[in-house]
């Protein structure tokens, strides 16, 4: 999957992730109660979607389901960040977190268990 998703439109696709199909109208109420987007902002939202094929439109209702996933979608991103800040190089992501202090002493106990047990 290569496509960049951006902000935006991450907000309507995790809608999509948790709810399931749902009609445009739906995820436009959705987002108008979470956080305060009007009909034409998500109904714009959701074209940019389907034209970079992150969504797919079908039915009368405008009803939407996504095509691709919410881990493609990580993967992606995650590549991105690796590539993009630390120069295609997984081990200087985890040194930064290691080397900085910002992880805690359970963050650090879990992705130690996370790695061994992926062993």
């Amino acid at each position: 999957m290569e496509i960049k998703l951006f902000d935006s439109e991450l907000k309507v696709m995790e809608v999509l992730w948790k709810e399931g199909d749902l009609s445009a109208k739906d995820i436009s109420q959705i987002l108008g109660d979470k956080i305060g987007w009007n009909k034409n902002t998500t109904y714009t939202v959701i074209k940019k979607c389907i034209a970079k094929g992150a969504i797919e439109r079908y039915g009368n209702n405008y009803m939407c389901k996504p095509l691709i996933s919410k881990e493609e979608v990580e993967d992606y991103e995650t590549k991105e960040l690796i590539d993009k800040v630390f120069e295609g190089s997984r081990i200087k992501l985890f040194a930064s977190f290691l080397n900085r202090g910002v992880l805690s002493d359970e963050e650090r106990a879990q992705i130690k268990k996370m790695i061994d047990e992926n062993e």
